[in-house]
């Protein structure tokens, strides 16, 4: 403890250079963030004011993207853009999420072309979206394929027998509220999930037949959930070429896209009000430490599975065995 007045000075003084320097450190961090943010925004839209071929990422677990939904409708009205990539690596999602990221895709194809460049997976809802492409290339182990459609349900009553638990309840009909997690399914709602079900699925199988050179007996052949090697992909004319971007390039010529186009991905952008509350700038940071965040993390541990709703065309492969 100070014992003089000099000594309390001094150390009032430590004080407020310390505090002033970690100020200091904070607003150069901040500065620093919004001044990368600034550079990235401003060498995006000078990239995508000239002509160019867009690159969109669809990655990850499919849902209903508002913000996608979005860029793939700039995307289809900038003058500027004269070709589409679609970087596809995707398990599936979401029935209606993949239905709508579809319909855009083919909004986009009615005027400009698009091709599909598949990665390491294109499943269920994932090739869907793919299909919605004029040609569809992916590496010969890429994984192509399950075409259907899942609905999955709990069944915990027998962990309430056990823990002594019983749900009462009323209803204004039978099938109100079911199937439920709380009591055995009966074959009433089975049938009702099962008509729902296929009724999606002959849907799906249509949207193929549609946009592949098969008919519905050869899509039906492919349609039982089985997932291919990119190289069985293309014995059963699921997709159109082996190969990578240098593919993709060789095809977009053909239908008069000049090679000297340059590739420029559009990517998500945040509004400046996340940059302000700091949601953009934590996942800024976190990449610059190689770090995943938020939604980033959830997806590398495959729990955004959890928390999908509805009908789902997803590629959930039995991890047990």
């Amino acid at each position: 403890m100070p014992n003089t007045a000099d000594e309390i000075i001094d150390r009032r003084r430590l004080r407020r250079k310390l505090t002033f320097w970690r100020v200091s450190a904070i607003l150069v961090a901040a500065v620093a963030i919004v001044g990368a943010a600034y550079g990235l925004f401003a060498d995006q839209l000078g990239a995508t004011a000239r002509d160019h071929i867009a690159k969109v990422r669809i990655e990850g677990t499919i849902t209903e993207d508002d913000e996608l939904l979005e860029r793939l409708r700039a995307i289809g009205e900038s003058n500027s853009v004269k070709a589409v990539i679609l970087a596809v690596d995707s398990p599936g999602g979401t029935t209606a999420g993949g239905e709508a990221i579809f319909e855009a895709v083919r909004a986009i194809a009615a005027d400009k072309p698009v091709v599909a460049q598949v990665g390491t997976l294109a499943a269920s809802a994932g090739y869907m979206i793919s299909s919605a492409s004029d040609h569809i290339v992916a590496r010969q182990s890429s994984i192509v394929g399950s075409i259907g459609v899942l609905f999955q349900f709990p069944d915990v009553t027998g962990l309430m027998d056990k823990v002594g638990i019983r749900l009462e309840g009323v209803k204004s009909s039978p099938l109100k509220a079911e199937p439920s997690p709380f009591s055995p399914t009966t074959d009433e709602e089975r049938a009702m999930i099962r008509a729902l079900v296929m009724d999606s699925y002959e849907w799906f199988v249509g949207l193929v037949e549609e946009r592949r050179p098969l008919s519905r007996s050869e899509v039906l052949q492919v349609a039982d959930g089985s997932v291919f090697t990119g190289r069985q992909a293309l014995e059963r004319k699921l997709v159109d070429a082996l190969g990578g971007e240098e593919e993709v390039r060789a095809w977009l010529a053909e239908k008069g896209i000049g090679e000297d186009l340059k590739v420029v991905e559009w990517k998500p952008r945040g509004s400046a009000q996340d940059w302000l509350t700091g949601s953009a700038a934590m996942r800024a940071l976190a990449n610059l430490l190689g770090l995943p965040a938020g939604d980033d993390l959830i997806s590398e541990l495959g729990a955004d599975r959890i928390f999908l709703d509805g009908l789902v065309s997803v590629w959930q492969p039995d991890l047990a065995r």
